[in-house]
């Protein structure tokens, strides 16, 4: 099978990684017997300046023509000056949209060469290895109404709405109760169902579809003991699944545990596990062009690519594998660079990945 893969460089140092990215794309083409056909599109302010949108039409149809799609990076101060509608966030947040890619799924692993680089003890955080299963597209970010207005008391006050369908928790409920099965079967839900209703509908939701799963032991946390035990003891948790915004808070408290983001990859993926892969850490325009940033997030989500949607786990683990062998030889970009390290740029680290490939072959 010949699979088709969207490659959406986008912004910043997007263009940068995700060339490295591809040409890991191309050695398991050549080296390793996988079929995939490569389609460019751009997304983002890069979108903007060759087409006037964040997310033009003819993207919209290669990634719908697409099993997967490889994301960079989207945004820049450049285009902070533009209408809301034609950000290069609205890109990002369009594609989601556009192929309901309501699962996001964000790991947090530290792998045992840069136990040093986190910021906690390392007897804290070694052996790290937990995913964290946010809904992406409902929530307090996306409820209506929502809006600025001025009370009568002439003071004017921001409002939301948090909301959350039955049908919209079942949906990310079933998508983490099947990844929990693939782990270590735990799985623990984040809610403030002390507090909010909408938490109370989320924890009901959730014990009854425990009921389908027998094999994962399904616990319940709040969100504000969720984040001090993140920082506490990390190791306690396998898989933990949540709503929007609790979701963005914890994944990204839960990446800095493994010292960089320039490490941790990322997945959204809709319900017949077609998905869109990217790292986490943006596009950093303040290196941008410089050659330092790090690929591996961008090369290890080609892995959680191949294992989530293209069924090819054999092919992420060797990907994953070459990944752990050059940090072996202690090359390092910058960003997870310690004193005496060889520091190696953007390209030369993609370049070592695929060196490790090949001795893998």
């Amino acid at each position: 099978m010949t699979y088709k893969i969207a490659i959406l460089p986008g912004d910043g140092i997007g263009p940068e990684i995700v060339t490295e990215a591809e040409k890991v794309l191309l050695e398991l083409r050549t080296g390793f017997g996988f079929q995939a056909e490569l389609l460019h599109a751009h997304v983002g302010g890069a979108a903007y300046e060759a087409e006037g949108h964040p997310l033009p039409a003819s993207t919209l149809a290669v990634v719908r023509d697409a099993d997967a799609i490889l994301l960079g990076s989207v945004g820049g101060p450049q285009w902070d000056g533009l209408d809301r509608a034609l950000r290069p966030e609205q890109g990002l947040l369009g594609l989601r949209a556009e192929l309901e890619l309501f699962s996001n799924l964000r790991p947090a692993i530290l792998y045992p060469q840069l136990a040093d680089a986190s910021t906690l003890k390392a007897d804290v955080v070694s052996g790290l290895d937990l995913m964290i299963v946010r809904e992406l597209t409902g929530g307090i970010y996306f409820g209506q109404p929502r809006g600025i207005r001025t009370r009568e008391d002439g003071q004017k006050e921001g409002f939301n709405t948090l909301v959350y369908s039955e049908g919209e928790i079942e949906r990310i409920g079933r998508s983490a109760f099947t990844i929990a099965q693939k782990r270590d079967r735990r799985l623990c839900s984040v809610d403030k169902a002390n507090v909010l209703e909408c938490s109370e509908l989320w924890r009901e939701v959730m014990n009854r579809l425990a009921g389908e799963y027998p094999d994962v032991a399904l616990s319940h946390m709040y969100v504000d003991n969720a984040a001090m035990q993140l920082v506490r003891a990390p190791r306690q948790f396998d898989v933990m699944v949540t709503g929007n915004m609790f979701g963005d808070i914890l994944s990204d408290a839960a990446a800095m545990l493994t010292g960089s983001i320039g490490m941790l990859p990322s997945a959204s993926l809709d319900k017949n596990g077609k998905g869109m892969y990217e790292p986490i850490h943006g596009s950093a325009p303040d290196i941008a062009g410089q050659g330092v940033a790090n690929p591996l997030a961008t090369i290890l989500s080609v892995a959680m690519m191949l294992r989530y949607s293209l069924d090819r786990a054999d092919l992420a683990g060797t990907v994953e594998k070459a990944v752990g062998h050059v940090l072996d030889k202690g090359l390092r970009t910058p960003d997870i660079a310690a004193d005496g390290a060889q520091v190696v740029g953007t390209a030369a680290m993609g370049d070592a990945v695929i060196e490790s490939l090949r001795e893998l072959q």
